[in-house]
């Protein structure tokens, strides 16, 4: 099982990421698929996640109206389209699976956003 995350970078406040996962050596479809932050000694958030089965998404009330997950399911693709960023959501970003009691995520990517 393998999840790669990409697009991560510095970026001033008011600018734009787009983050990239790409999952391997599961079922891509049965699963939800999603995107934790976590900075060290602070505690983890859940950001965004979408169902890959039924497209369901969900948002944290901090990135609502400013995030869009999306997926890819011919290309087992996940992506965040981050708008607006702001300091605060300076960030190590993970992506994370999730079916059941089956749970997996990457090695995340750094996401800076200087004001």
């Amino acid at each position: 099982v393998q999840l790669v995350e990409s697009g991560g970078g510095l970026v001033q406040a008011g600018g734009s990421l787009r983050l990239s996962c790409a999952a391997s050596g599961f079922a891509f479809g049965d699963y939800t698929i999603g995107w934790f932050r976590q900075a060290p000694g602070k505690e983890r958030e859940g950001v965004s996640s979408i169902s890959t089965t039924d497209g369901s998404k969900y948002y944290a009330d901090s990135v609502k109206g400013r995030f869009r997950v999306s997926s890819d399911n011919a290309k087992n693709m996940v992506y965040l389209q981050m708008n607006s960023l702001k300091p605060e959501d300076t960030d190590v970003y993970y992506c994370y699976a999730e079916a059941g009691h089956q749970g997996y995520w990457g090695q995340g990517t750094q996401v800076t956003v200087s004001s």
